[in-house]
């Protein structure tokens, strides 16, 4: 009889055990379920937000913003596109950024390769004066840029109102000499020994077996340069004062005080100015993800 009450009371506790676990998994199941909601509403929500005031019909107030579109309509967006000549601005960010990443990439290769495969006196010092320009605020440099820019030296020409005087100073950064001299100063010296050997000349060597192994890099680096370039306002305000070479985040602006712009048409331009930089990002996420994880492993 007492073995039975035990037996009894055993499984009484058991049974209670076990709906306190799973009670205490449900819980824990669903605080993990609304902090990710939590998270996805965060980063997501302004998004969404965005896309519901571009393409809601109706004009909303200033400074607000819709959670779901009313009529759902293209008309603001077509509007910011013909009207109010998105297109244009559109197409100067995208030469700048285009001539300007190629400028930059190219610059940075030869650059990085040089200070992580020669010796040379002064190597370091360059290192350092490369680095000590991601120390100084566009602000400091822009009154000394202008005036290089309005007569540059020796030849005295003005770079002012041309695409040229807002792809040449972005040419050099040192993020990307930096991220690329590290990388390349891991790739073995006997791959380069072993091209030697069979007859390869510098720049072979450079350009198939260097270049290839610090893809990731490149990957990375060219993303990185592409917003830096493409998110550049100061340096097209201070080079362009004629409106038709205005690149998108100078044009964002002038728009954002415009009162005769509705709060739809400018979401709908800061979309249009949205896209490129979400393509490239899915268009080079491999590359990048790659990138990233070279780099933790190697620190």
């Amino acid at each position: 009889m007492e073995l039975n009450q035990s037996l009894r009371q055993k499984g009484v506790t058991g049974t209670a055990s076990a709906a306190r676990f799973n009670i205490a998994g449900v819980a824990t199941a669903t605080g993990r379920w609304i902090l990710y909601a939590a998270i996805v509403l965060v980063f997501a929500g302004p998004f969404w937000a965005m896309l519901a005031t571009a393409f809601s019909a109706e004009t909303v107030q200033p400074g607000r913003m819709v959670a779901w579109p009313s009529h759902p309509s293209l008309k603001h967006l077509v509007f910011a596109w013909d009207n109010a000549g998105a297109w244009r601005y559109l197409l100067n960010s995208c030469v700048v950024v285009a001539g300007g990443l190629v400028l930059q990439m190219s610059v940075s290769a030869l650059a990085a390769y040089a200070l992580a495969r020669k010796k040379f006196a002064g190597a370091g010092l360059v290192s350092l004066l490369f680095l000590s320009t991601m120390m100084l605020p566009e602000e400091v440099i822009a009154i000394p840029l202008y005036l290089v820019l309005g007569k540059l030296p020796v030849i005295h020409a003005s770079l002012l109102n041309s695409y040229l005087g807002m792809i040449l100073p972005v040419a050099g950064w040192a993020f990307s000499i930096f991220v690329l001299t590290e990388f390349m100063k891991a790739i073995p010296m006997e791959l380069e020994e072993a091209a030697r050997i069979d007859g390869a000349s510098e720049w072979q060597i450079f350009w198939k077996v260097v270049l290839p192994l610090v893809r990731p890099a490149l990957g990375t680096t060219g993303i990185f340069g592409f917003l830096m370039i493409w998110d550049q306002y100061l340096l097209p305000l201070i080079v362009v004062n004629r409106e038709s070479l205005y690149t998108l985040p100078v044009i964002l602006a002038t728009l954002r005080t415009d009162e005769h712009i509705s709060p739809n048409v400018f979401i709908a331009v800061t979309l249009l100015a949205m896209v490129p930089s979400v393509l490239l990002y899915l268009g080079l996420q491999k590359q990048f993800q790659r990138g990233l994880t070279a780099g933790a492993v190697k620190g």
